[in-house]
């Protein structure tokens, strides 16, 4: 089963026991199987821009079925990392990213995104603009 280590050819050292929670769980889901990642696994990872070019396709897969789909936190917090990523993260998957535009505009104008008086610090509202940005709008 492929790893993102065995993809990118780049063994990561142990975490050191003062090493923080995050760089200890990235540590681990660089050696987890691709096949065996959840929807935080993908969030957590993309995140923090580690295995992008491997991580990215499934997680839009998830997000083709489910755009609010939801690690810990909250629904859309996939999404809210996915679209952070730059730009270059999509170049080799321009066909991809076209289906997604296609479900985030649709999910866009639905409600509560489509509510104009959402506030500053809504979570639908950051997830909104961020789509919205996403579709160049």
């Amino acid at each position: 089963m492929t790893t993102v280590e065995q993809l990118e050819r780049d063994v990561w050292p142990e975490p050191h026991p003062d090493d923080t929670f995050l760089v200890r769980r990235c540590t681990e889901l660089r050696r987890k199987p691709l096949a065996e990642f959840t929807v935080e696994d993908l969030r957590i990872m993309l995140g923090q821009e580690i295995g992008v070019p491997a991580l990215l396709p499934l997680a839009v897969q998830v997000l083709l079925r489910e755009p609010l789909a939801e690690g810990e936190y909250y629904p859309g917090n996939l999404l809210r990392n996915v679209l952070r990523l730059p730009g270059s993260a999509w170049s080799n998957l321009r066909a991809e990213r076209e289906r997604l535009v296609l479900v985030l505009a649709k999910l866009v104008a639905t409600p509560p995104f489509s509510d104009p008086d959402l506030r500053p610090r809504d979570p639908y509202r950051e997830i909104r603009d961020a789509i919205l940005r996403f579709l160049g709008r």
